[in-house]
């Protein structure tokens, strides 16, 4: 097994993480948003990727999901744990939880979606878009290790990079949506056509437009992160533990 983990906003680094080397790749897609930093992580080997790039200058929209895939994927990655900061839409859904998603709906747009785009014709099953034996161990992870997640949720992929209006929220909703992000896809179906095993963790940053009162600010967003992330990392940190 070897892992990978996809850090989006809020997890630019990862506590006591030895790193080995960084290494500047390129693939048939074009370069991905960061370098590779290969290293252990409480002795388990694994690599490093930043999604929106080292000094987060990437926005979700502009990101090159087929380079990333196939950049991990070069490398002889096979199980992938995406990080990802999102709105909560459901009540038990508020700022600081964590989340480990079981769908996805897809509301991005004009986004490269596939390695198939020429000859070949490939359609993927998708029932599932998360790895249930992946999404397990974390769950086992946290309640061996009194983390409390929430088991399961729909998570909206809009477009971005703008959060979203109050009537949009509650068309979410309608829609049977949980949480709200701008990353999940195309990362998940390429991570599924890549062949890798794929679960995301991710964490509340605040409360979708219009369920609470105020405008969204990114001071709150940062505090619930900060908050979320100490969580997270020992939940990743129980994860590495198990797998050793």
């Amino acid at each position: 097994m070897k892992l990978a983990i996809i850090g989006g906003t809020g997890l630019d680094q990862l506590d006591s993480f030895e790193i080995l080397k960084k290494e500047e790749v390129d693939t048939v897609w074009g370069s991905p948003s960061s370098a590779l930093t290969f290293g252990l992580w409480k002795g388990v080997e694994l690599v490093f990727l930043a999604r929106h790039g080292a000094e987060h200058t990437v926005a979700p929209h502009k990101i090159n999901y087929r380079a990333n895939i196939q950049a991990l994927n070069d490398v002889g990655v096979d199980q992938v744990i995406s990080v990802a900061a999102v709105g909560g839409i459901r009540a038990d859904m508020g700022p600081g939880e964590l989340i480990i998603p079981d769908q996805i709906i897809d509301y991005s747009h004009s986004r490269i979606t596939t390695f198939y785009e020429d000859d070949e014709v490939v359609h993927i099953d998708f029932t599932e878009p998360y790895t249930a034996s992946l999404r397990a161990a974390l769950l086992a992870s946290a309640k061996e290790s009194s983390i409390h997640v929430v088991d399961g949720g729909t998570y909206a992929c809009t477009q971005g990079p703008r959060l979203e209006s109050a009537a949009e929220v509650r068309k979410l909703k309608n829609d049977g949506c949980d949480l709200i992000g701008m990353t999940a896809m195309p990362e998940a179906a390429l991570a599924r056509e890549a062949g890798l095993n794929y679960a995301a963790c991710a964490v509340v940053a605040n409360w979708g437009a219009g369920l609470v009162e105020g405008e969204i600010s990114m001071a709150e967003i940062e505090k619930n992160l900060e908050q979320g992330m100490v969580s997270l990392k020992e939940l990743l940190s129980v994860f590495l533990d198990r797998i050793e």
